[in-house]
Protein backbone atom coordinates (compact mmCIF):
# COMPACT_ATOMS: atom_id res chain seq x y z
CA UNK A 1 0.00 0.00 0.00
CA UNK A 2 1.38 3.45 -0.99
CA UNK A 3 0.83 6.16 1.55
CA UNK A 4 1.49 9.64 0.55
CA UNK A 5 2.74 11.74 3.55
CA UNK A 6 2.22 15.41 2.37
CA UNK A 7 4.97 17.85 2.43
CA UNK A 8 4.07 21.18 3.48
CA UNK A 9 7.09 23.05 3.18
CA UNK A 10 7.48 21.90 -0.65
CA UNK A 11 3.90 22.40 -1.73
CA UNK A 12 4.63 25.70 -0.88
CA UNK A 13 7.56 26.12 -2.79
CA UNK A 14 5.88 24.72 -5.40
CA UNK A 15 2.47 26.95 -4.68
CA UNK A 16 4.42 30.12 -4.24
CA UNK A 17 7.42 29.88 -6.01
CA UNK A 18 6.70 27.43 -8.65
CA UNK A 19 9.76 25.46 -7.44
CA UNK A 20 9.69 21.71 -8.62
CA UNK A 21 12.13 20.66 -5.43
CA UNK A 22 14.16 21.97 -2.95
CA UNK A 23 17.80 21.34 -2.71
CA UNK A 24 18.77 19.06 0.47
CA UNK A 25 20.67 21.94 1.99
CA UNK A 26 18.00 24.52 1.10
CA UNK A 27 15.49 22.00 3.14
CA UNK A 28 18.19 21.69 6.09
CA UNK A 29 18.15 25.66 6.53
CA UNK A 30 14.40 25.83 6.19
CA UNK A 31 13.78 23.15 8.66
CA UNK A 32 16.56 24.44 11.52
CA UNK A 33 14.41 28.14 11.04
CA UNK A 34 11.12 26.07 11.83
CA UNK A 35 12.54 24.03 14.46
CA UNK A 36 14.35 27.13 16.49
CA UNK A 37 11.14 28.35 16.30
CA UNK A 38 9.29 25.67 17.88
CA UNK A 39 11.83 26.05 20.88
CA UNK A 40 10.92 29.87 21.11
CA UNK A 41 7.26 29.38 21.35
CA UNK A 42 7.61 26.65 23.87
CA UNK A 43 9.84 28.47 26.07
CA UNK A 44 6.92 31.47 25.62
CA UNK A 45 4.91 28.95 27.65
CA UNK A 46 6.97 27.29 30.47
CA UNK A 47 7.22 28.81 34.14
CA UNK A 48 11.09 30.32 34.90
CA UNK A 49 11.72 26.77 36.40
CA UNK A 50 10.53 25.02 33.74
CA UNK A 51 12.43 26.79 31.57
CA UNK A 52 15.86 26.13 32.43
CA UNK A 53 15.27 22.48 32.45
CA UNK A 54 13.94 22.78 29.01
CA UNK A 55 16.74 25.11 27.98
CA UNK A 56 19.21 22.41 29.16
CA UNK A 57 17.59 19.45 27.26
CA UNK A 58 17.21 21.47 23.83
CA UNK A 59 20.26 23.58 23.38
CA UNK A 60 20.80 22.11 19.65
CA UNK A 61 17.15 23.48 19.33
CA UNK A 62 18.44 27.29 19.95
CA UNK A 63 21.35 27.33 18.62
CA UNK A 64 19.49 26.31 15.12
CA UNK A 65 18.00 29.81 15.56
CA UNK A 66 21.40 31.21 15.22
CA UNK A 67 22.94 30.37 11.52
CA UNK A 68 25.81 31.40 9.26
CA UNK A 69 24.31 29.61 5.87
CA UNK A 70 27.26 29.15 3.14
CA UNK A 71 25.85 28.04 -0.38
CA UNK A 72 27.22 28.81 -3.54
CA UNK A 73 26.30 31.33 -5.54
CA UNK A 74 22.63 30.10 -7.67
CA UNK A 75 21.87 27.89 -4.69
CA UNK A 76 18.61 29.48 -3.79
CA UNK A 77 19.66 31.47 -0.79
CA UNK A 78 16.84 33.45 -0.77
CA UNK A 79 14.35 30.52 -0.72
CA UNK A 80 15.32 29.65 3.03
CA UNK A 81 14.45 33.01 4.19
CA UNK A 82 11.26 33.32 1.94
CA UNK A 83 9.44 30.49 2.63
CA UNK A 84 9.98 31.01 6.48
CA UNK A 85 8.76 34.17 5.85
CA UNK A 86 5.29 32.92 5.03
CA UNK A 87 4.85 30.17 7.84
CA UNK A 88 6.39 32.19 10.58
CA UNK A 89 3.90 33.92 12.91
CA UNK A 90 5.69 37.31 12.84
CA UNK A 91 7.60 39.84 10.26
CA UNK A 92 10.94 38.75 8.83
CA UNK A 93 13.38 41.66 8.36
CA UNK A 94 15.93 40.76 5.54
CA UNK A 95 19.08 43.36 5.18
CA UNK A 96 20.65 43.88 2.27
CA UNK A 97 24.14 45.63 1.45
CA UNK A 98 22.65 47.64 -1.87
CA UNK A 99 19.53 49.21 -2.92
CA UNK A 100 20.04 46.77 -6.44
CA UNK A 101 19.01 44.03 -4.32
CA UNK A 102 16.20 45.37 -2.53
CA UNK A 103 14.72 46.15 -5.52
CA UNK A 104 15.56 42.97 -6.98
CA UNK A 105 13.92 41.14 -4.07
CA UNK A 106 10.80 43.59 -4.01
CA UNK A 107 10.44 42.79 -7.77
CA UNK A 108 10.67 38.62 -7.30
CA UNK A 109 8.89 38.47 -4.22
CA UNK A 110 6.05 40.77 -5.79
CA UNK A 111 6.06 38.63 -9.14
CA UNK A 112 4.82 35.65 -7.06
CA UNK A 113 1.87 37.84 -5.06
CA UNK A 114 4.15 38.30 -1.55
CA UNK A 115 4.07 41.66 0.00
CA UNK A 116 6.61 43.43 1.12
CA UNK A 117 8.01 46.81 2.44
CA UNK A 118 10.94 48.34 1.98
CA UNK A 119 12.85 50.85 4.87
CA UNK A 120 15.12 53.33 2.83
CA UNK A 121 16.61 56.51 3.24
CA UNK A 122 14.68 59.80 2.51
CA UNK A 123 11.41 58.25 4.02
CA UNK A 124 9.11 60.36 5.29
CA UNK A 125 7.19 60.07 8.59
CA UNK A 126 3.98 59.76 6.85
CA UNK A 127 5.79 57.36 4.67
CA UNK A 128 7.34 54.86 7.22
CA UNK A 129 3.95 55.06 9.24
CA UNK A 130 2.09 53.69 6.29
CA UNK A 131 4.81 50.82 5.71
CA UNK A 132 4.60 50.00 9.11
CA UNK A 133 0.95 50.35 9.00
CA UNK A 134 0.99 47.47 6.44
CA UNK A 135 2.90 44.60 8.36
CA UNK A 136 0.65 44.90 11.08
CA UNK A 137 -2.25 44.33 8.94
CA UNK A 138 -0.24 41.16 7.34
CA UNK A 139 2.58 42.46 5.31
CA UNK A 140 5.65 39.27 6.20
CA UNK A 141 8.80 40.56 4.43
CA UNK A 142 10.41 43.96 4.87
CA UNK A 143 13.32 44.68 3.00
CA UNK A 144 16.04 47.07 4.62
CA UNK A 145 19.89 47.89 4.77
CA UNK A 146 22.11 48.48 7.43
CA UNK A 147 22.50 52.40 7.92
CA UNK A 148 18.60 53.08 7.96
CA UNK A 149 19.06 50.42 10.78
CA UNK A 150 20.63 53.10 12.66
CA UNK A 151 17.53 55.39 13.24
CA UNK A 152 17.19 54.78 16.73
CA UNK A 153 13.45 56.11 16.10
CA UNK A 154 12.73 53.60 13.13
CA UNK A 155 14.45 50.83 15.22
CA UNK A 156 11.55 51.51 18.24
CA UNK A 157 9.05 51.37 15.51
CA UNK A 158 10.32 48.07 14.56
CA UNK A 159 10.01 46.53 18.14
CA UNK A 160 6.80 47.04 18.31
CA UNK A 161 6.06 44.84 14.92
CA UNK A 162 7.30 41.54 16.71
CA UNK A 163 10.01 40.87 13.94
CA UNK A 164 10.50 36.71 14.43
CA UNK A 165 13.28 36.43 12.07
CA UNK A 166 16.35 38.40 10.86
CA UNK A 167 18.03 37.62 7.38
CA UNK A 168 21.33 39.10 6.34
CA UNK A 169 22.04 38.58 2.93
CA UNK A 170 25.78 38.78 1.90
CA UNK A 171 26.85 38.16 5.24
CA UNK A 172 30.86 38.26 4.57
CA UNK A 173 30.14 42.61 3.72
CA UNK A 174 29.38 42.33 7.57
CA UNK A 175 33.45 42.26 8.19
CA UNK A 176 34.58 43.32 4.83
CA UNK A 177 32.77 46.77 4.55
CA UNK A 178 32.13 47.01 8.24
CA UNK A 179 35.87 47.44 8.73
CA UNK A 180 35.97 49.56 6.22
CA UNK A 181 33.52 52.06 4.69
CA UNK A 182 29.95 50.71 5.57
CA UNK A 183 30.64 50.75 9.90
CA UNK A 184 26.86 50.60 10.36
CA UNK A 185 26.98 46.81 9.24
CA UNK A 186 29.22 46.52 12.84
CA UNK A 187 26.11 47.71 14.36
CA UNK A 188 24.15 44.72 13.58
CA UNK A 189 24.49 43.14 16.76
CA UNK A 190 23.07 45.82 18.57
CA UNK A 191 20.03 45.86 16.20
CA UNK A 192 19.31 42.31 16.70
CA UNK A 193 19.73 43.14 20.52
CA UNK A 194 17.32 46.14 20.33
CA UNK A 195 14.78 43.84 18.12
CA UNK A 196 14.96 40.69 20.59
CA UNK A 197 14.89 38.48 17.48
CA UNK A 198 14.62 34.83 18.44
CA UNK A 199 15.82 33.83 14.98
CA UNK A 200 18.69 35.04 13.16
CA UNK A 201 20.22 33.60 9.93
CA UNK A 202 23.13 34.97 8.23
CA UNK A 203 23.45 34.32 4.52
CA UNK A 204 26.97 34.23 1.98
CA UNK A 205 28.10 32.51 -1.07
CA UNK A 206 31.95 33.44 -0.40
CA UNK A 207 33.81 33.19 3.21
CA UNK A 208 37.15 32.44 4.32
CA UNK A 209 37.50 31.18 7.82
CA UNK A 210 39.29 34.43 8.81
CA UNK A 211 35.85 36.23 7.71
CA UNK A 212 33.20 33.31 9.03
CA UNK A 213 35.13 33.96 12.51
CA UNK A 214 34.48 37.71 12.06
CA UNK A 215 30.67 37.33 10.94
CA UNK A 216 30.35 34.70 14.04
CA UNK A 217 31.47 37.54 16.46
CA UNK A 218 30.56 40.45 15.12
CA UNK A 219 26.96 39.10 15.04
CA UNK A 220 26.45 35.96 17.31
CA UNK A 221 29.17 37.14 19.98
CA UNK A 222 30.76 33.72 18.86
CA UNK A 223 28.00 31.08 19.71
CA UNK A 224 26.60 30.13 16.24
CA UNK A 225 25.53 27.03 13.88
CA UNK A 226 27.35 26.74 10.85
CA UNK A 227 25.75 25.40 7.73
CA UNK A 228 27.83 24.78 4.76
CA UNK A 229 27.18 22.90 1.59
CA UNK A 230 29.83 21.93 -1.04
CA UNK A 231 31.57 25.56 -2.56
CA UNK A 232 32.56 24.44 -6.09
CA UNK A 233 30.33 25.67 -8.90
CA UNK A 234 31.47 23.21 -11.51
CA UNK A 235 29.76 24.77 -14.17
CA UNK A 236 31.46 27.70 -13.99
CA UNK A 237 35.42 27.16 -15.68
CA UNK A 238 37.94 29.82 -14.71
CA UNK A 239 40.54 31.08 -16.87
CA UNK A 240 43.28 34.17 -16.62
CA UNK A 241 44.60 36.05 -19.68
CA UNK A 242 48.18 37.85 -19.12
CA UNK A 243 47.73 41.11 -21.20
CA UNK A 244 49.26 44.86 -21.25
CA UNK A 245 46.32 46.05 -22.96
CA UNK A 246 43.46 44.75 -21.55
CA UNK A 247 40.56 46.82 -23.17
CA UNK A 248 42.06 45.04 -26.59
CA UNK A 249 41.41 42.11 -24.96
CA UNK A 250 37.55 42.67 -23.73
CA UNK A 251 36.65 43.12 -27.02
CA UNK A 252 38.10 40.22 -28.53
CA UNK A 253 35.89 38.67 -25.81
CA UNK A 254 32.98 40.15 -26.16
CA UNK A 255 33.66 38.66 -30.53
CA UNK A 256 34.36 35.49 -29.07
CA UNK A 257 32.39 34.48 -25.99
CA UNK A 258 29.18 33.31 -25.26
CA UNK A 259 26.84 36.78 -24.18
CA UNK A 260 25.36 37.85 -22.00
CA UNK A 261 28.43 38.94 -20.39
CA UNK A 262 29.32 41.15 -17.38
CA UNK A 263 32.69 43.18 -17.70
CA UNK A 264 33.54 44.14 -13.89
CA UNK A 265 35.75 47.45 -14.08
CA UNK A 266 37.68 49.02 -11.18
CA UNK A 267 36.38 52.74 -11.29
CA UNK A 268 33.25 54.43 -12.30
CA UNK A 269 35.11 55.96 -15.48
CA UNK A 270 36.68 52.80 -16.60
CA UNK A 271 33.16 51.73 -17.27
CA UNK A 272 31.87 54.14 -19.19
CA UNK A 273 35.14 53.88 -21.05
CA UNK A 274 34.92 50.42 -21.66
CA UNK A 275 30.89 50.34 -22.64
CA UNK A 276 31.96 53.46 -25.18
CA UNK A 277 34.62 51.11 -26.97
CA UNK A 278 32.36 48.12 -26.97
CA UNK A 279 29.81 50.20 -28.63
CA UNK A 280 32.32 51.65 -31.07
CA UNK A 281 33.46 48.34 -32.39
CA UNK A 282 30.40 46.19 -32.40
CA UNK A 283 27.76 48.52 -32.46
CA UNK A 284 25.61 51.38 -30.58
CA UNK A 285 23.33 49.46 -27.85
CA UNK A 286 25.95 46.47 -27.84
CA UNK A 287 26.75 47.69 -24.11
CA UNK A 288 25.81 49.90 -21.44
CA UNK A 289 27.67 50.56 -18.26
CA UNK A 290 26.53 50.57 -14.20
CA UNK A 291 28.01 52.16 -11.39
CA UNK A 292 26.86 53.81 -7.83
CA UNK A 293 26.84 57.38 -9.84
CA UNK A 294 23.79 56.76 -11.76
CA UNK A 295 20.60 58.44 -11.06
CA UNK A 296 17.85 56.05 -9.94
CA UNK A 297 15.92 56.25 -13.19
CA UNK A 298 19.34 55.43 -14.70
CA UNK A 299 20.13 52.22 -12.66
CA UNK A 300 16.56 50.91 -12.85
CA UNK A 301 16.59 51.48 -16.91
CA UNK A 302 20.18 49.72 -17.36
CA UNK A 303 19.30 46.88 -14.91
CA UNK A 304 15.37 46.03 -16.99
CA UNK A 305 17.90 46.47 -20.77
CA UNK A 306 20.49 43.95 -19.03
CA UNK A 307 18.04 41.37 -17.00
CA UNK A 308 15.89 41.14 -20.48
CA UNK A 309 19.24 40.86 -22.74
CA UNK A 310 20.03 37.86 -24.86
CA UNK A 311 23.45 39.36 -26.28
CA UNK A 312 23.93 42.38 -24.45
CA UNK A 313 27.53 43.33 -22.35
CA UNK A 314 27.12 45.12 -18.94
CA UNK A 315 30.43 46.94 -17.98
CA UNK A 316 30.04 47.75 -14.22
CA UNK A 317 31.90 48.15 -11.09
CA UNK A 318 31.13 45.98 -7.97
CA UNK A 319 27.90 48.00 -7.40
CA UNK A 320 26.58 45.41 -9.77
CA UNK A 321 25.75 41.70 -9.22
CA UNK A 322 25.85 40.75 -5.45
CA UNK A 323 23.23 38.36 -5.41
CA UNK A 324 21.39 40.21 -9.14
CA UNK A 325 19.17 37.28 -10.12
CA UNK A 326 20.41 37.18 -14.02
CA UNK A 327 20.60 34.11 -14.56
CA UNK A 328 21.49 33.11 -17.56
CA UNK A 329 25.12 35.03 -17.83
CA UNK A 330 27.31 33.46 -19.76
CA UNK A 331 30.75 35.00 -19.42
CA UNK A 332 31.91 37.30 -16.53
CA UNK A 333 35.16 39.26 -17.02
CA UNK A 334 36.94 41.27 -14.67
CA UNK A 335 38.80 44.04 -16.28
CA UNK A 336 40.81 44.54 -12.91
CA UNK A 337 41.21 41.96 -10.04
CA UNK A 338 38.76 42.04 -7.08
CA UNK A 339 40.45 43.24 -4.21
CA UNK A 340 40.27 39.68 -2.42
CA UNK A 341 39.61 36.08 -3.58
CA UNK A 342 36.30 36.07 -2.09
CA UNK A 343 35.06 39.15 -4.01
CA UNK A 344 36.70 37.67 -7.10
CA UNK A 345 34.57 34.38 -6.36
CA UNK A 346 31.57 36.39 -5.62
CA UNK A 347 31.50 38.38 -8.70
CA UNK A 348 32.53 35.38 -11.17
CA UNK A 349 29.72 33.80 -9.52
CA UNK A 350 27.15 35.88 -10.91
CA UNK A 351 27.66 33.63 -14.25
CA UNK A 352 25.76 30.45 -14.96
CA UNK A 353 22.97 30.80 -12.19
CA UNK A 354 21.02 28.32 -14.45
CA UNK A 355 23.59 25.69 -14.09
CA UNK A 356 24.83 25.65 -17.86
CA UNK A 357 28.58 25.96 -18.33
CA UNK A 358 30.02 29.43 -17.83
CA UNK A 359 33.25 31.10 -17.95
CA UNK A 360 34.95 33.64 -15.82
CA UNK A 361 37.99 35.48 -17.42
CA UNK A 362 40.57 37.42 -14.78
CA UNK A 363 42.88 39.26 -17.07
CA UNK A 364 46.17 39.87 -15.20
CA UNK A 365 49.01 42.34 -16.13
CA UNK A 366 52.20 42.83 -15.00
CA UNK A 367 51.32 46.26 -13.02
CA UNK A 368 48.38 43.78 -11.21
CA UNK A 369 51.56 41.55 -10.30
CA UNK A 370 53.47 44.58 -8.73
CA UNK A 371 49.88 45.26 -6.37
CA UNK A 372 49.27 41.94 -5.17
CA UNK A 373 53.11 41.43 -4.62
CA UNK A 374 52.75 44.20 -1.50
CA UNK A 375 50.18 42.34 0.58
CA UNK A 376 51.31 39.93 3.14
CA UNK A 377 51.56 36.29 2.07
CA UNK A 378 48.64 34.56 4.04
CA UNK A 379 46.81 37.70 3.37
CA UNK A 380 43.02 37.43 1.47
CA UNK A 381 44.85 39.83 -1.70
CA UNK A 382 47.70 38.09 -1.71
CA UNK A 383 45.65 34.91 -2.60
CA UNK A 384 44.42 37.16 -5.65
CA UNK A 385 47.78 36.79 -7.45
CA UNK A 386 48.07 32.99 -6.31
CA UNK A 387 45.12 32.47 -8.40
CA UNK A 388 46.45 34.58 -11.29
CA UNK A 389 49.86 32.85 -11.35
CA UNK A 390 50.26 29.48 -9.74
CA UNK A 391 50.55 26.62 -11.72
CA UNK A 392 48.17 24.44 -10.21
CA UNK A 393 44.30 23.68 -10.63
CA UNK A 394 42.76 27.60 -10.18
CA UNK A 395 39.49 26.12 -8.66
CA UNK A 396 41.14 24.54 -6.20
CA UNK A 397 43.15 27.57 -5.53
CA UNK A 398 39.95 29.07 -4.87
CA UNK A 399 38.40 26.36 -2.78
CA UNK A 400 41.50 26.48 -0.55
CA UNK A 401 41.10 29.87 0.15
CA UNK A 402 37.55 29.50 1.30
CA UNK A 403 38.99 26.41 3.49
CA UNK A 404 36.41 23.68 1.15
CA UNK A 405 36.51 20.90 -0.26
CA UNK A 406 38.93 19.27 -2.49
CA UNK A 407 37.38 18.42 -6.15
CA UNK A 408 38.67 17.44 -9.62
CA UNK A 409 38.41 20.35 -11.50
CA UNK A 410 35.69 20.56 -14.15
CA UNK A 411 37.17 22.87 -15.89
CA UNK A 412 40.27 25.85 -15.79
CA UNK A 413 42.66 26.90 -18.13
CA UNK A 414 45.75 25.20 -15.87
CA UNK A 415 43.78 22.00 -16.31
CA UNK A 416 42.92 22.23 -19.71
CA UNK A 417 46.30 22.95 -20.84
CA UNK A 418 45.10 26.65 -22.37
CA UNK A 419 47.91 28.51 -23.71
CA UNK A 420 46.95 32.02 -25.05
CA UNK A 421 50.24 33.87 -25.41
CA UNK A 422 49.32 37.15 -24.26
CA UNK A 423 50.87 40.60 -25.63
CA UNK A 424 53.61 41.42 -23.29
CA UNK A 425 54.63 37.68 -23.71
CA UNK A 426 54.58 38.10 -27.73
CA UNK A 427 57.07 41.25 -27.11
CA UNK A 428 59.10 39.67 -24.82
CA UNK A 429 59.87 36.57 -26.86
CA UNK A 430 60.46 39.09 -29.57
CA UNK A 431 62.88 40.88 -27.74
CA UNK A 432 64.49 37.93 -25.97
CA UNK A 433 65.58 36.51 -29.72
CA UNK A 434 66.64 39.57 -31.05
CA UNK A 435 68.92 40.63 -28.30
CA UNK A 436 69.98 44.50 -28.48
CA UNK A 437 68.33 44.21 -32.34
CA UNK A 438 65.53 46.83 -31.40
CA UNK A 439 65.22 50.64 -29.93
CA UNK A 440 61.65 51.68 -28.08
CA UNK A 441 60.47 52.95 -31.12
CA UNK A 442 61.26 49.94 -33.56
CA UNK A 443 59.64 47.43 -31.22
CA UNK A 444 56.58 49.84 -30.34
CA UNK A 445 56.11 49.96 -34.62
CA UNK A 446 56.38 46.36 -34.64
CA UNK A 447 54.23 45.36 -32.05
CA UNK A 448 51.60 47.81 -33.46
CA UNK A 449 51.74 45.96 -36.82
CA UNK A 450 52.19 42.63 -35.55
CA UNK A 451 49.07 43.23 -33.15
CA UNK A 452 46.57 44.33 -35.83
CA UNK A 453 47.25 41.47 -37.95
CA UNK A 454 46.36 38.78 -35.20
CA UNK A 455 43.31 40.60 -34.12
CA UNK A 456 42.25 41.59 -37.33
CA UNK A 457 41.90 37.89 -37.81
CA UNK A 458 39.33 37.91 -34.91
CA UNK A 459 38.06 40.71 -35.15
CA UNK A 460 38.03 42.00 -38.67
CA UNK A 461 39.11 45.66 -37.96
CA UNK A 462 42.30 47.01 -36.44
CA UNK A 463 41.91 47.49 -32.95
CA UNK A 464 45.70 47.87 -31.66
CA UNK A 465 46.73 51.53 -30.73
CA UNK A 466 50.21 53.07 -30.93
CA UNK A 467 49.37 53.60 -26.96
CA UNK A 468 48.80 49.98 -26.96
CA UNK A 469 52.54 49.00 -27.67
CA UNK A 470 54.00 52.19 -25.42
CA UNK A 471 52.40 50.53 -22.64
CA UNK A 472 53.44 46.52 -23.04
CA UNK A 473 57.02 48.23 -23.06
CA UNK A 474 56.27 50.60 -20.14
CA UNK A 475 55.13 47.84 -17.93
CA UNK A 476 57.96 45.23 -19.42
CA UNK A 477 60.74 47.98 -18.09
CA UNK A 478 58.98 48.74 -14.66
CA UNK A 479 58.69 45.07 -14.18
CA UNK A 480 62.66 44.45 -14.86
CA UNK A 481 61.70 42.25 -17.49
CA UNK A 482 63.59 44.04 -20.10
CA UNK A 483 65.91 46.85 -20.47
CA UNK A 484 67.96 49.15 -22.40
CA UNK A 485 71.89 48.29 -23.41
CA UNK A 486 74.86 50.09 -22.92
CA UNK A 487 77.96 51.11 -24.46
CA UNK A 488 78.51 49.94 -27.90
CA UNK A 489 74.39 48.70 -27.76
CA UNK A 490 72.59 51.49 -25.67
CA UNK A 491 69.53 52.41 -26.59
CA UNK A 492 68.68 48.91 -27.05
CA UNK A 493 66.15 46.58 -25.64
CA UNK A 494 67.43 43.35 -24.24
CA UNK A 495 65.42 40.43 -21.98
CA UNK A 496 66.90 40.49 -18.70
CA UNK A 497 64.54 36.80 -17.11
CA UNK A 498 64.61 34.36 -19.19
CA UNK A 499 60.99 33.44 -17.53
CA UNK A 500 58.66 36.37 -18.65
Amino acid sequence: MNVSVEDPVLKLAQEKFGIKYLYPWQRLVIANILEANDYCKMMMNLSENEKSKFEEENSDSFCLGRQIVLLPTGAGKSLCFQIPAIILNGPTLVVYPLLALMSDQQRRLEECNIDCVVLKGGQSKNEREDLFCRVREGTKVILANPEVLENDNLLSSLKTLGIRHVAIDEAHCVYEWGKSFRHSYLSLNKVLSVLQVPLVTAFTATASPEVLENISRILFDGEVHVVRSESDRANIHYYVRYSSAKTKDVLFLAKNEQKPMIVFCGTRKKTENMARDLNLCFGEGTSFFYHAGLQKSEKKTVEEWFYNSKDGILCATCAYGMGVDKKDIKTVVHLEPAQTVEAYIQEAGRAGRDGSIAKAFLLWSLEDSKKFSAFGMDSRERMVKEFAESDRCRRQILLDALGAERVACSGCDVCDNVKNQSDWEFTYSIINKNRNFYNEMEIEERIFSDMNIRYRKSIGKNIWTHADSVEVIRQLKESGKIKEAGWLWKGRLRAVSSNP
